[in-house]
């Protein structure tokens, strides 16, 4: 499929037409969905509508939007009024949303196709979309694979030439982390740059939505369509637009990279460790500098994830108690036992297992000793990268994930082995800054039925707050460069 500003050019020119395109794209969810369940829900007759009135708009002299004919897939905790927004989640099964997100209202008035909801972890809980009421997302790159989480259904979209654009939403790596595993640019905006209204809550001081894409110029295309203030949103930024496209090919002058030294694991995999000094090397030779920084908090980020996040969680999914909307159960004795009985029956085990950490972390006798103290560990990261920019590093530099996408059931009864799939991802959630995840390298493997396969890596750069556009611009300057993309062809 054409990208994103191929397509939204040809469609404002009248070369092609909005639905033809979205026809297209239909044509190849409906052939391959059944083998990689990247979609909870397809809108055949939703999208063709938009596309057609996207068309007559045109035909009539009015202004094209930015993303006129763009076929997008929504995350399934992103509310629209058509279909249902379910968060892959028993209790949510049958819910038709009275509203659109604020996110999904711009994209559809920038002329965006949403031809239907994305595949994730129940509630974005999770880190390879295996926990899903409709079944695990499967990665195009081999189908035996996750494809990361939880925008897994997401990423599987893009990556297998479904729709050109997908929408995630990042509470602690859920839009980089399926980017590396599936081969695209995933961004994470600074917190509150994009609205959350209508993103079905997980942790709120956390959670951002966010592009996935197969190139920056893409990515950077969608970002300034998704960002502003938005007045249901008390936590948005009263900021301009980052103009992350119109700035994309300025090169970034006298360039400064950060390398933690937290970067370089031993628990990485060999092919972590090959691609991020590829990406140094790439770097060295666009004229940038590289300087060593220490993170010293972030060894301990995953763990004040793992506080903060759940207890937020209990918190927010206290709302979905069968009373006013979702799942009731039924054959109940009273009110207690249905109130039970129906987050019991609604709620899959990870969930629950999260809803009891996070009640557990905020209860009287343990507040102080976990979550204060997970609060004050946040304050830290945050002040950890802080000391790197006031150092002169413009971006932060280290891997997306310690390694590449893991075979489907491997780690999902493991809770320490996924959760430590985010080691590189959830300190830049506790901080609230901008971060996107690049390709940058392979790794042959044995794929399905034993034939080898070759996976994506993702290297990441993270950004002072507010400043995608900058972000962008590093990454554009990497992805056009020669080394950069021998670096990414050679593999390990």
């Amino acid at each position: 499929m054409r990208s994103a500003r191929d397509i939204a050019r040809a469609v404002a020119a009248r070369e092609i037409t909005a639905e033809s395109v979205t026809r297209e794209s239909l044509g190849v969810i409906d052939r391959d969905n059944a083998r990689l369940n990247a979609f909870t829900q397809v809108f055949h007759d939703f999208a063709l509508a938009q596309a057609r009135r996207v068309d007559a708009d045109i035909a009539s002299g009015k202004p094209a939007g930015p993303l006129a004919g763009v076929p997008i897939a929504l995350k399934d905790n992103i509310c629209l009024s058509h279909g249902k927004t379910t968060c892959a989640s028993r209790l949510l099964e049958h819910y038709h949303s009275p509203f659109d997100a604020t996110a999904a209202r711009k994209l559809i008035d920038a002329g965006a196709v949403i031809v239907g909801k994305a595949n994730l972890d129940e509630y974005a809980m999770g880190s390879s979309t295996e926990h899903s009421i409709f079944g695990p997302t499967r990665n195009p790159h081999d189908l035996s694979r996750v494809p990361g989480g939880s925008s897994g259904g997401s990423a599987a979209a893009v990556a297998g030439g479904m729709v050109p654009i997908a929408i995630g939403s990042d509470t602690g790596g859920s839009i980089r982390q399926p980017a590396a595993f599936c081969g695209l640019v995933g961004v994470k905006p600074t917190y509150g740059r994009v609205s959350r209204f209508g993103l079905v809550a997980y942790a709120s001081s956390l959670d951002q939505i966010g592009p996935l894409a197969r190139d920056c110029a893409d990515a950077a295309l969608v970002l300034d369509v998704l960002c502003g203030k938005d007045e249901h949103d008390a936590t948005s930024a009263d900021l301009p637009g980052p103009n992350a496209l119109g700035t994309l090919d300025e090169p970034v002058p006298e360039l400064v990279l950060g390398v933690p030294t937290q970067a370089w694991s031993p628990a990485n995999h060999a092919g972590v460790t090959s691609a991020l000094k590829n990406t140094i090397a790439a770097c060295q030779k666009l004229g940038a500098k590289i300087v060593d920084i220490d993170l010293p908090l972030s060894d301990y980020a995953v763990a004040a994830y793992y506080i903060v996040a759940p207890a937020e969680a209990s918190s927010n999914l206290a709302r979905f108690d069968g009373v006013r909307y979702g799942r009731r159960a039924q054959g109940t004795k009273d009110l207690t036992d249905m109130l039970c009985k129906s987050r019991r029956e609604g709620f899959g085990p990870e969930v629950r297992k999260r809803i009891m950490l996070g009640t557990h972390v905020l209860s009287s006798g343990y507040y102080d000793a976990y979550y204060t103290t997970a609060l004050k560990v946040r304050r830290r990261v945050k002040d950890d990268f802080d000391t790197a920019f006031r150092a002169g590093c413009h971006a932060v530099l280290m891997p997306t994930t310690p390694g590449p996408a893991f075979m489907i059931g491997e780690k999902i009864g493991d809770a320490l082995a996924m959760y430590m799939e985010d080691v590189y991802t959830v300190g830049i959630n506790l901080a609230g800054l901008p971060a996107l995840s690049i390709p940058a390298g392979s790794v042959a493997a044995d794929g399905d039925g034993g034939g080898a396969v070759t996976l994506p890596i993702g290297v990441q750069l993270v950004g002072q707050p507010f400043e995608e556009s900058e972000l962008m611009r590093i990454a554009r300057m990497l992805e056009c460069s020669r080394e950069y993309a021998a670096g990414r062809a050679g593999g390990v």
